[in-house]
């Protein structure tokens, strides 16, 4: 049985596949094993999935390079974003059991899901307006030369996203893939495959050839590591932790010397100045921090306020971080459900409990809320140090530190104060504060007056140790091409 019957309290019953997609089917694994996924919710079991070992990895490979080298190798870039626009135009069309089936396995709210589902469709779009527009150029060097530069796809590339943004995570690595010309083998983090292979269904109902886009689900040390290391993939891409992104390029240079990009973790500065409008600075770094249950690489964890405001700022920040409302993610008001799973929610408890031994104040939150879920308070911590594991460890939770700052230059000093550089913010009314600090913050991305406002349109990526390459904007697209020179010689002169 690779489909079955489910239901969700938002979209009522709907299918379910439970197999590998390989080559435009849904199959079961070769060697027959499967594993439960559980809903963070309630802790129960909502189904079991196919698993992809090593040999189920060689079958999708295999698949993505006959098709490279055959039809898809042929298609005109035309149709090729013709063909992605199809895929976000179904995925808009059944935005509300995607948007369902994201919160029921991975505990997001619903209006959040909701907002992915939109996301993903407009990244989708947007790649395939980008299909047609691959271009190389001429260069001139001497009379009897004619030179071109052309844009070529890489070939099949491997793809390995995280629990956090299943469907999003989806849509950021398939549309420039594809839009490129390129194959895919796209393997779902075991905690969340559910929404991810609903969105199978829609690839070959939008027309895409078989073989060109396989979504497996399976384990990072087995299916993972068979991606990154094979001999036939010839780019992998991960998102996920800074700890196993090293791990990944360890099997791609030990294998092919496979081209990798990599988006990793953060521990992101929200940097709050005095002249900040204050309402507005504390509504965002809200949002910074609690945005998606604090489950998001760039999510603002330390918040650093300028002394003068710093008093006023921690006592209407911890009120509104009060005011969350966290619940059942299928609750329409509900913005923070659970962490995804048991073994996050330990991690993160864990955490808190170092920052309380390390001399940290809890000025709210902390608690686990009730007994059944993985369900944890909005946190704040103050009094900390800069050495202290809270401060410099990525978290991945609902839970942030907040401390002062004097001057502009401390400002900045105590922001790159980190290993990561993958986000920062910066809140104040002073236009030349708000360039000069962000020029100066050792980030991929920095926000003024606003956090986690990412856009299918613009770069993103980190700095340091929190990737290699970008995802979305133009710049994605080179991370899935490569460039051919050829050069012709003109007349008939021989050389020597």
């Amino acid at each position: 049985m690779t489909s079955i019957t489910l239901k969700t309290p938002h979209s009522g019953e709907y299918e379910q596949p439970t197999g590998l997609f390989i080559n435009n089917e849904f199959v079961k694994g070769v060697d027959g094993k499967t594993f439960e996924v559980i809903n963070p919710t309630d802790e129960s079991v909502i189904c079991s999935i196919h698993e992809a070992t090593e040999k189920d990895v060689d079958l999708a490979v295999s698949a993505a390079r006959k098709a490279f080298e055959g039809p898809w190798r042929k298609e005109t870039p035309e149709n090729r974003g013709r063909l992605l626009v199809k895929l976000a135009d179904l995925f808009e069309k059944h935005s509300d059991t995607l948007a369902a089936v994201e919160s029921l396995d991975n505990g997001k709210a619903i209006s959040m899901a909701k907002g992915d589902v939109a996301a993903s469709a407009g990244c989708l779009r947007y790649y395939g307006g980008w299909a047609d527009k691959i271009e190389g150029k001429v260069v001139d060097t001497t009379p009897d030369t004619f030179n071109y530069i052309k844009k070529e796809p890489i070939g099949v590339c491997g793809q390995i996203i995280p629990w956090n943004f299943p469907l999003l995570m989806w849509s950021w690595k398939i549309g420039p893939a594809v839009a490129a010309g390129n194959t895919v083998v796209l393997k779902t983090a075991e905690q969340t495959p559910l929404s991810a292979l609903v969105a199978a269904k829609l690839i070959k109902e939008a027309g895409f050839p078989p073989g060109v886009i396989n979504i497996i689900s399976g384990f990072g040390k087995i299916a993972g590591a068979a991606i990154a290391s094979h001999m036939d993939v010839d780019k992998v891409a991960f998102t996920g932790s800074t700890v196993v992104g090293r791990q990944i390029m360890k099997a791609a240079a030990g294998s092919n010397l496979k081209k990798v990009t990599l988006e990793l973790g953060g521990k992101s500065p929200n940097i709050v100045f005095e002249d900040a409008d204050i309402d507005n600075a504390i509504s965002w770094v809200n949002f910074g921090i609690y945005f998606n249950h604090g489950q998001c690489c760039c999510a603002g964890s330390r918040v650093y306020v300028q002394e003068s405001i710093y008093d006023k700022f921690i006592e209407q920040f911890k009120a509104r971080a009060e005011k969350n409302a966290v619940g059942d993610p299928f609750h329409e008001q509900t913005f923070q459900g659970p962490q995804v799973s048991k073994l996050q929610f330990d991690r993160i408890m864990g955490y808190i409990e170092d920052g309380k031994k390390a001399g940290a104040k809890i000025e709210t939150g902390g608690k686990r809320i009730g007994d059944k879920g993985y369900f944890i308070e909005p946190t704040i911590f103050s009094n900390v140090t800069e050495d202290m594991k809270i401060v410099q460890e990525e978290i991945f939770g609902p839970v942030c530190t907040i401390s002062k700052f004097k001057t502009k230059e401390e400002a900045v000093k105590i922001g790159n104060n980190t290993t990561y550089g993958l986000a920062a913010a910066v809140h104040t009314s002073n236009l030349n504060t708000a360039i000069e600090v962000s020029n100066a913050l050792r980030a991929g991305t920095v926000w003024v007056n606003t956090y986690n406002t990412l856009h299918w349109q613009l770069p993103f990526g980190g700095f340091k140790e929190s990737g290699i390459g970008r995802e979305l904007g133009e710049a994605a697209l080179e991370n899935y091409t490569q460039t051919k020179t050829v050069s012709i010689r003109l007349g008939d002169a021989l050389f020597g």
